[in-house]
């Protein structure tokens, strides 16, 4: 990377990016609460959620070091699928594209020898690698049961994929 950007520079884009996901999962919870599935509805509300944690947590970082926060413009996002397997393969890609970006910022941490970023991505790289995995999970079973949602809402009321929690997350801002 001969980006000559600071890690500061970069991580405000990266909340503006994390942003928009919570909005893009908010649409994806829309649609789906709309077509009365309450499980995928709550499902994506609380990736949204989650979204703007990270976002938040970005937030902190940037404050804890005394660095300008930027609080980014958002567009508006999808709310209407063609489709009921539409908005999973929306977020499929959405995390995909989300852990290139995570995974930028680390190597730009690295590249610029900031420790103390590199340390802050860490948490956000295994992070990436979960949501990715969980979106490929939750995409399978919406394929296999495209004919019947219902067999869906089972899984995740059985399931509860995405409940774990984030363990060993760093602070958000406004959280103490």
């Amino acid at each position: 990377m001969a980006e000559s950007r600071s890690f500061p520079a970069a991580l405000n884009d990266q909340i503006a990016n994390e942003f928009s996901a919570s909005m893009q999962y908010i649409g994806a919870a829309v649609h789906y609460d709309a077509e009365t599935l309450p499980r995928l509805a709550s499902f994506f509300y609380r990736q949204a959620l989650e979204e703007r944690g990270h976002a938040m947590m970005m937030i902190q970082y940037l404050l804890d070091l005394d660095e300008a926060v930027e609080i980014p413009d958002i567009a508006g996002q999808r709310s209407k699928f063609d489709d009921d397997i539409s908005p999973v393969r929306m977020a499929l890609e959405q995390e995909r594209r989300v852990g290139e970006e995570i995974y930028a910022l680390f190597q730009l941490a690295r590249e610029t020898r900031d420790y103390r970023a590199e340390q802050f991505m860490q948490w956000f790289v295994k992070e990436q690698v979960e949501e990715v995995a969980l979106m490929q999970d939750i995409l399978n079973v919406v394929e296999r049961s495209k004919d019947n949602l219902l067999l869906v809402e089972d899984f995740i009321a059985r399931e509860r994929p995405g409940e774990d929690g984030e363990a060993g997350a760093p602070p958000q801002a406004g959280e103490g």
